[in-house]
Formats: C-alpha cells, structure tokens, sequence
C-alpha cells in the first residue's frame, strides 16, 4: 500500500463503483434505513482509507467496495454483513478500534468486523519464527468463527475471491502461496457452503495462474465451440419449452457452459482431451411448483424430467438423483444427459426456484427459506456439518496442522448412502469401510467387530462400502480394537476412537514403533542419529519435536514410512549431479534475501524432481526449501505442492528452468485409447523409437472388443519434445487420444 493524493479520476472510480454497489444493496435491504447504515459505513471508510493506493496503484476503497459487492450479489448476505464488508480493513489499516465501530454501528457489525480483523491480522504476520504453522492458525481461526457467526466466514470468502482477482499485482512466490491455500481450503469451503458462483471463479483464476497455457486453450475451444453450436442448442431448447408450456409449468431456460477449470479437472482426472468431453454444454430448467399442485416439490421435478425424456434419448448412467439424495452442501437438483436431434450430448439440470436460490447462494438462502418457516427433510445437512465442525474444533487433542488436514479431508469427501439390516438408511463417507459403518451406529459395535455381511455375503472389515450395500456388522463380546485396524479406516470419528483405546498402550507402541523406524533406517544404510530424526520430524510435520511422538505414531499405525528414503534423501546428492538442468532461485521477499543456486558448482544445495507430479523442462514449477538445504520441484497444478504451500507458505521458492550443457531425460506417462488393428503396437513403438529417437521405459496396452487402452513410460528432454511427440501419435491410424498423465 502507499499513500497519494488522489485525483478527480480517482473520485469518479470510486463514485462508480459504489453507485454499483448500492443499487445491488436497495435490492437486498428491507427498509430505507438499512440502507442508511450502508452508507454509513461506506462513509466512515471511504474516509478512513482516503489517500491509500493497494499495490495495483488503485484507491484502496475500491477493495472493501468490491468485496462488499461479492458479500450482496453472489453470497446474498444482508446489510450488516456489506457494512462488515466495508468496514473489515479499517481496524487492522487505521488508527480506529474495535470499539470506534461498535460506538457508531453496533455490537453485531463490530463484531463481524473484530473476526475478521483478528483472521487478517493473523494472515498478514510475517514473523514466522514465532509460529511455525502460522497457515494453519491462520485457517484455525477462520473455522473457529464459525463457532460465533458463519458471516464472518462468508465474508472472508468474498475478500479471498476479490484478491484473487487482483493476484497479478502480487510477487510470484505470494502468488503461489496465496493460490495454493486458495485450492486447499478457501474452494473447498466455498464447495461447502454452497457458493457455486464463489468456487468456479477462484478455480479458473487458479487455473489461469498455475497452467496458463491450458487455461488459454482451453478457453478458446471453449469460444469457439459456443460459436459453432449456438444455434445447435436454442434448437434443442425449444421444443422443451414448448412441452413445458403445454404442460402448465412457470418456469425459464438458461444455457450454461462447463469452466475451463472444470473441463480441465476432467481431462486430468479421466485421462481424456477436450473433444472427448460430451457433457460440455448444459441446460438448466427453473421452475416454480404450483401450491395448488397435488405433487409434492420433488414430485414435479420428477414431472418434467419425464416430458424431457419423452422429447429426447437420455443416458441412463448420467441420471444424478440430488432431489431424493442431496449433497452434503444442501445441494438439490436433478441432472440428466440427453442426445439433441443434432447429435451432441446436453446436460439438463432441474431446479425448483427453492432449490436454485440454494445452488447459488448456498447457505445464506438455506437460512433465509429455514427463516420463513420452509422446511424440508434435506435442510438439516448443513447444519449437521456446521455442526460437525464445532465439535472438531473443539478438540483439545487435534493441533492446528492436524486440524488444517482434517477439515480439507472433510470439505473434499463426499458422501454415500447405505442401508441397516432393518432398511434404514444411513450416510457416510465415500471410501468408508464396514467397519468404520460399524463405528457410526455405536462405539461398542465397532470395538467388538470381527467381520461384517455386505448384502448377505461375508466381507473383511476393511471391505470398501459402495451406494446402496445393505450391511451388517458380525461381533464377538471377547473382540478388542487393533492397530492393523488404522491402516484402512476412514472417517475420523472411527479413527479417534481406536486411537484413544490404543493411547492406553503409548509404551508398547512407542517402543514398536522405534524398532520399525531403526529397521528402515537401517536398510538404507542410515542411523536413527538426531540429523536423520529431525528430518523425518520435518518430514512428517510432527511439530513437537519429540522422537517418542513419531516413534508412538508409528507404532499404532497412523504413520506409513513408505517414503522413508525420499525424505531422508540420502543418496540423492550423487544421483541429482547428474542432471543438466539447473534452475534460478530466488527467495521472492525481496533483493536481500534473494539466493541463486546452482547444483553444478556444487553450491551444497540439491534439487529434486518431485516423483508425485514429475515436471519437465516447460512445466510451470514451484519449488520448497527443506531444512537440509533440499529443494524439491513440482507443478504448479500439483495437488501436493498445493497442501504444502497451504500449510508451509514460507518455504516456497521460485524457480526458473535453465538448460545445461549436457541434455538429460525425464520420465512422463502418456496415456492411450484406440481402435485396435493388426500391428499397431509395433508401429507405435517403432515410432518413438527410431523415429523420435525416444527411450521407453515402458509400455502397456490392453485390449477389449476391438478397443485399446493403456500407457506408455518414455524419457524426454521437455515439453517441446513432448507436445511434439503427442502431435505425432495423434496422425497414426486408430488413436484416438493421447494425454500426459501422472505415473
């Protein structure tokens, strides 16, 4: 920030853009006076910031005014969250208090203002040798408001999508900081809470900065797809119209495109390109029930999905019943796929008004129809999970880093419905085992389980329950929890409970558990010496600095030493030499603290390629400084790179790809699907081969019904040679896509 007299231009800027913002907030206010305390406090802030410029070099007014415009217009919060909204840096950022604002605007509005100032001023703290998982204090309190007004929350949503806006004005390694615990928790909350319109904006701004390539591309086809098909799809719309019509419906269409970010998750997820993506396009029908309707809310959705599928074919796998079953974000809608007349698949999604007010401004409209007294049977989900989030933040045994993954667990679940052996229903977790089912219905259940019938056929405890499995729990009264029973449960209520018992026997598995680290240790050559605890201590973000913790950790079942020998890195030094490429680094707070270095001199730095994502030469890259001097190098889009960004924003360093003297090869992964013909293995492999002059490490395709699949694992010396060699296959007879994928 700076300070500067503004001129006429900037007056008239901000005069703009509040004129915008009032009039979205009359629409939202129940009286004049309402309004009134708006613009109040867009007065007290217009004054209190006058002079300030953010780093963009704009008025700094114009921040608070436009989160206040996300708070009324896509969240759909009232008057005294836009007042919060426009007051919410003026503590931290001025010389007036808490209690200044309480004496001009109340206790409810300074209070949403005190949350958030308390978050910021947490956030903004770069002394980060007084708290070392700073990010994850700084997320903690942001929950922990939950536990005094979710506005607070919501708030802090619109302050985080407005910076990512502005996020080209930031220095890269704050960008990539700021991204990645954008990705980590902020999207996920907003997925939560049910801010579509919040959580798609902040995932195509992320996108736009960690792939910027593929965000580009992507939006191009997207435009020109919406070219080529515009007419395409009003006709395909209007013979529903006319159907709804007929039939008595109040009702309006809007068309809809998926986001690039969207599109690219699945590319990634799936494995497939952007031409094979059929549900590209939707449709979505908004309907008012009728009141004098003998069908229920969920009955007419069933109505007109039955008159659209009378028009079209639909697919039958593509049917998401969230009417019967809504998602655990209060989400409600029923989709289907169906095939236009023209030949493409549309996606027709089915809302009440009800339940599109809910999709759009999630939990403010599910609080403001619970208000007016509408209750259905689907309104409690949330309130159970705001719930759920209490009692975990409560915890006295949960640190904040353990907290900061259990909530980005919970946010990214989802859910599946599964039935008792009378026929009730019950929800859990996706991923969820028998026994952790067992765990649900009681405590005892779970402890004294031995094995469990899934639709009436035996199944080991850690059989992975599916949607619709009828399951029950086997027991014997001499049964006792077991560490082994760590390894593969799921749902933290479970897991917790069979920690608990196995804290009785601390002793025993601390001494289990340093026999098991000693052992690895020692076949690679290494000591349990105070360097190498630290490191793994370091490693596996056990922050207390005790041996006897991981030691304990170990040895009950709750810590895997998989990766034992990637975090200890020995031997790295020798093979990591090797390598041409070398990078820049620069530290990115600034000039003082910036630092090349260089492997080839041999400066006792070393670099590694992180085997999660596997960069090449071309790839956007972030890299993170360990405690021994490592550097480790991954995607930008990586999801690991993203969780330690989140967690551990201070060890982030920027890097720039440098070629060597000498070229070296990295190891990709290009997945294939094709018609199978006679000899088109040979002439693949031939290819890369000889022609391109490409060492495979290997090479698997299986075929079914005349169709191939599969991967092949080659070298190559960067995305140059890469996007070459992909362009190449393409032309070869019966491929029909080829995409770089994770190993």
């Amino acid at each position: 920030m700076s300070i500067s007299e503004f001129t006429q231009a900037d007056y008239e800027v901000i005069a703009r853009d509040y004129a915008d913002l009032k009039e979205a907030a009359r629409k939202r206010c129940a009286n004049q006076a309402e309004l009134d305390v708006v613009q109040k406090a867009f007065e007290f802030a217009n004054e209190a910031h006058k002079g300030v410029r953010r780093r963009s070099g704009e008025p700094y007014i114009l921040h608070p005014i436009a989160v206040a415009k996300i708070v009324v217009s896509n969240i759909g919060l009232g008057y005294k969250s836009i007042a919060a909204a426009l007051l919410h840096d003026v503590v931290e950022d001025t010389d007036y208090t808490v209690d200044d604002i309480r004496n001009l605007f109340g206790d409810k509005i300074a209070s949403l203002v005190d949350g958030l100032t308390k978050i910021k001023t947490v956030l903004d703290n770069e002394d980060k040798a007084k708290q070392k998982s700073i990010q994850a204090e700084n997320f903690k309190r942001i929950l922990l408001t939950l536990n005094d007004d979710v506005r607070v929350v919501l708030i802090k949503l619109a302050d985080r999508l407005h910076n990512c806006r502005t996020i080209e004005f930031m220095p890269e390694y704050k960008r990539d900081k700021i991204l990645s615990e954008t990705m980590f928790i902020f999207i996920p909350l907003a997925h939560r809470l049910g801010l579509y319109e919040v959580k798609s904006e902040m995932e195509d701004i992320w996108l736009r900065y960690k792939e910027p390539e593929v965000f580009n591309e992507i939006t191009e086809k997207i435009n020109r797809n919406i070219s080529d098909r515009e007419k395409e799809i009003d006709a395909f719309i209007l013979p529903i119209d006319q159907a709804l019509t007929a039939a008595g419906f109040n009702f309006e269409i809007r068309k809809r495109v998926k986001t690039p970010y969207s599109i690219w998750h699945k590319m990634v997820t799936k494995n497939i390109t952007f031409d094979q993506i059929y549900d590209l396009y939707a449709v979505r029908i908004i309907f008012t029930p009728s009141s004098g309707s003998v069908e229920s809310e969920r009955d007419q959705c069933y109505h007109v999905f039955s008159i659209i599928t009378g028009i079209y074919r639909y697919k039958s796998d593509r049917i998401r019943d969230w009417v019967k079953h809504p998602k655990n974000n209060g989400y409600e809608a029923l989709h289907c796929t169906v095939m236009s007349h023209s030949g493409i698949w549309i996606e027709v999604q089915i809302r009440t008004t009800r339940m599109n007010d809910i999709a759009e401004k999630g939990i403010a409209a599910h609080w403001a129809y619970k208000k007016d007294g509408f209750t259905g049977e689907n309104d409690s989900e949330m309130d159970k999970w705001i719930s759920k989030v209490k009692e975990i933040l409560v915890d006295p045994d949960v640190n904040a880093l353990e907290l900061l993954d259990i909530i980005h667990n919970d946010l990214t679940s989802t859910d599946i419905f599964v039935f008792t052996p009378k026929g009730d229903q019950r929800r859990i977790q996706k991923g969820a085992t028998a026994l952790d089912f067992a765990y649900s219905i009681h405590t005892e259940i779970g402890n004294k389980a031995i094995a469990a019938k899934v639709n009436m056929k035996l199944v080991p405890l850690s059989y992975e329950l599916r949607t619709g499995d009828q399951v029950e729990i086997i027991t014997a009264e001499n049964e006792k929890p077991k560490r082994e029973w760590l390894q593969f449960l799921q749902t933290r209520k479970a897991r917790n409970i069979v920690m608990d018992y196995l804290r009785g026997e601390r002793q025993e598995s601390i001494r289990i558990g340093r026999k098991m680290v000693e052992e690895q240790l020692g076949s690679i050559g290494r000591k349990a010496d105070e360097e190498t605890l630290n490191a793994l201590m370091d490693g596996y973000e056990i922050f207390e600095r005790n041996p006897d913790e991981l030691y304990f950790r170990v040895g009950i079942g709750i810590l895997r030493l998989n990766n034992l020998e990637e975090i200890v890195r020995s031997g790295y030094a020798k093979a990591e030499k090797s390598r041409s490429w070398n990078f820049n680094w620069f530290r990115g707070k600034d000039k003082k603290n910036s630092y090349i270095i260089d492997d080839i001199n041999d400066t006792g730095h070393r670099y590694v390629i992180a085997t999660c994502c596997n960069p090449i030469p071309g790839d956007s890259v972030v890299g993170f400084l360990a405690s021994d001097g490592t550097i480790t190098v991954h995607k930008k889009s990586c999801p690991v790179a993203n969780g330690i960004a989140a967690k551990h924003g201070d060890r982030i360093v920027v890097p720039e790809w440098k070629s060597g003297e000498v070229q070296s090869a990295f190891l990709v992964r290009l997945s294939l699907k094709g018609f199978d013909r006679l000899g088109i293995i040979n002439e693949i492999s031939r290819y890369i081969s000889l022609v391109m002059s490409v060492n495979i490490r290997r090479f698997y395709l299986g075929t079914e019904g005349g169709v191939f699949e599969g991967y092949i694992d080659l070298y190559v010396h960067d995305k140059e040679d890469l996007e070459k060699l992909v362009r190449k296959l393409n032309k070869i007879e019966g491929i029909q896509s080829v995409v770089r994928s994770d190993l």
